[in-house]
């Protein structure tokens, strides 16, 4: 007997046989995928303890379409306290070549993974030194309307971005956010999914590209 004997005994699959197994593999990872995919997906409920209030489906578009342009080709995006436009800079992922991250005090996000960074504005020095203005555009909206939570995180956006900044908050912080960040108002408005009393502006500090 020649040395392939041992092999030539081992039961052998057609090339059909072996299509189909590996169609089969297949679909069981997609299944896995999708199965898992809306618990990644799901956006956890707003906490008004915590001052959530979420973005509209157009909003959230909106302005991750504007941060996307303002990176640029590889660029960074930081988001801080805007959970709703992380998530869908995280559905508008694709082929991306750009990278995000989400500053946010509520710990559910952790399940974004490294990309999740805890973020308490009361501390708003307390960040990876690799974050040091390494931000192509940093998008805000801080949590409280009152000057001293801007001034914190506008503390933590000066140290993080390298030059543009795209700022969320009420009307009445206009003054505060020129001085601060020498941010102006564009015409662009930003919609919760919960009407909110008070108005709310976009500020920049850059001629923006896709908001006007």
């Amino acid at each position: 007997m020649d040395g392939d004997s041992d092999d030539d005994d081992r039961p052998q699959l057609s090339a059909h046989t072996l299509a189909a197994l590996q169609e089969f593999m297949i679909e069981q990872a997609v299944q896995a995928e999708q199965e898992a995919a809306p618990e990644m997906a799901a956006m956890p409920q707003e906490d008004w303890q915590l001052s959530q209030f979420w973005y509209t489906e157009e909003t959230a578009l909106k302005l991750a379409e504007e941060a996307i342009a303002a990176a640029g080709e590889g660029g960074r995006i930081a988001c801080i306290s805007c959970p709703t436009l992380y998530k869908k800079l995280i559905d508008l992922a694709g082929e991306r070549t750009w990278t995000a991250v989400i500053l946010e005090y509520d710990k559910r996000f952790k399940k974004f993974g490294n990309e999740f960074l805890f973020y308490d504005y009361n501390d708003p020095l307390n960040l990876p030194k690799d974050f040091a203005h390494a931000f192509d555009i940093v998008v805000a909206d801080p949590p409280f309307l009152n000057e001293e939570c801007l001034e914190k995180t506008c503390r933590t956006i000066r140290y993080m971005a390298k030059e543009k900044i795209l700022l969320c908050t009420g009307a009445i912080m206009e003054k505060k956010a020129a001085e601060l960040l020498n941010a102006r108002p564009i015409s662009f408005k930003p919609q919760h999914s919960k009407q909110l009393n008070n108005p709310f502006l976009c500020f920049t500090n850059y001629e923006t590209l896709k908001l006007k």
